[in-house]
């Protein structure tokens, strides 16, 4: 099977395209196309991989990226089994492309992965003018319900289900459960993995490393969005927190094991009431005690299973006890990481997961061969009863 990957939105080293998705097909000795924003993130393609260079989508002006992603879909698609898209805006380059497939005469089964809830995401963008959020809205949920009626669908969350009228399989963003157990937590560090953006607590989390410090070192990883990248700069330059930027999902991943806690400070947004953040199955797969915001997946999971603490929204100073009630009580943080690390192995494992993804696009595409077979079988046939 070959399989075209495409985004002009996230990282070319995101951990659900490329370290769980393009990993469990290649794991399985598929073929894949991967379009990505290699040049503008400063990576390269990982080996084994074909990279396809693409603009990346930043900010208002998309049109670049929308029309190189265009053509690039006309021109490589029907090289491909399955061509599987992972940003809304992608919706938008496909029917231009999806002509020239049927005028081709071969069309790859087209798959959408909906990573998030992209209407509520619509509302946390800064530089969407509040006055066009509304209507936004509207077309993101008609985009949704045409895409459901021509794609096929994968979810990232089962609480997406909600959104579309068909019941859609469902890929989750577990996490690849390392084999052998993790160091202990000690009790000097505390760790962040993921996009920096105020909705996602960032401020929160300079101010929670200020009341820290120096006694507990905050260590953040992850590409920030352009407003806080200065605030961020700062603070590292300062020695309030140290601020790695993006690292790649393993060397990130590398850092993890032997925190004292694992952050989740999300606000409470519409986009992430529905979401378990994949930072905190990571830090339970690690075996990092947890302290999160009490969005719904996170604290339930965290409350019920005994691996961490939950703090209210925007409030560095309780987020700081917590921590200093971890890092005073071994006993708790280690049964926390123990616990959180149990769970992970045992219901949140990617490596258990991975198999049914790719058999579940292996599947759709036996089928579409299957569609094609006897559409072009047919003609024939009724040949040869006009012959006889």
């Amino acid at each position: 099977m070959r399989v075209l990957v495409a985004t002009i939105v996230h990282h070319p080293e995101d951990a659900r395209i490329l370290h769980r998705q393009i990993a469990a097909l290649r794991e399985r000795g598929h073929q894949v196309m991967y379009a990505a924003p290699f040049a503008a993130c400063g990576v390269t393609p990982r080996p084994g991989v074909e990279g396809v260079e693409l603009p990346r989508a930043a900010g208002r002006d998309r049109r670049a990226a929308l029309h190189a992603a265009g053509d690039l879909l006309a021109e490589r698609g029907p090289e491909a089994d399955v061509v599987l898209l992972h940003d809304p805006e992608l919706l938008l380059a496909l029917p231009g492309a999806m002509r020239r497939w049927r005028h081709g005469g071969r069309a790859p089964v087209t798959v959408w992965d909906v990573h998030e809830d992209t209407a509520a995401a619509l509302v946390m963008k800064r530089w969407v003018p509040g006055v066009l959020r509304p209507s936004l809205r509207l077309g993101v949920r008609a985009a949704e319900r045409l895409a459901e009626r021509h794609l096929r669908l994968l979810l990232a969350e089962d609480a997406y289900q909600a959104r579309f009228r068909h019941v859609h399989p469902v890929v989750p963003n577990f996490a690849t459960v390392p084999p052998l157990p993790p160091e202990q937590p000690r009790d000097d560090r505390v760790v962040y993995l993921g996009r920096l953006s105020r909705p996602r607590g960032v401020l929160d989390m300079i101010e929670t490393a200020r009341l820290l410090g120096p006694a507990v070192r905050v260590e953040v990883i992850g590409e920030a969005n352009a407003d806080v990248r200065e605030v961020l700069t700062q603070a590292d330059r300062e020695g309030v927190l140290r601020w790695y930027g993006f690292l790649p999902n393993d060397r990130a991943l590398a850092r993890l094991s032997g925190a004292l806690a694992g952050l989740s400070l999300l606000h409470d947004q519409p986009n992430y009431r529905h979401s378990r953040p994949t930072k905190v199955v990571e830090y339970m797969a690690h075996g990092v005690p947890v302290v999160t915001t009490p969005t719904p997946l996170a604290s339930e999971l965290v409350e019920r299973h005994g691996c961490g603490l939950v703090v209210p929204y925007e409030d560095p100073a309780a987020a700081a006890d917590a921590v200093r009630r971890l890092r005073a009580d071994q006993a708790l943080r280690v049964g926390a990481a123990r616990r959180g690390r149990e769970v992970a192995l045992s219901g949140l494992n990617w490596q258990v997961r991975s198999a049914e993804f790719v058999a579940l696009l292996e599947r759709w595409v036996n089928e579409a061969d299957a569609a094609r077979n006897a559409a072009s079988g047919s003609a024939p046939m009724s040949d040869a009863v006009l012959a006889g």
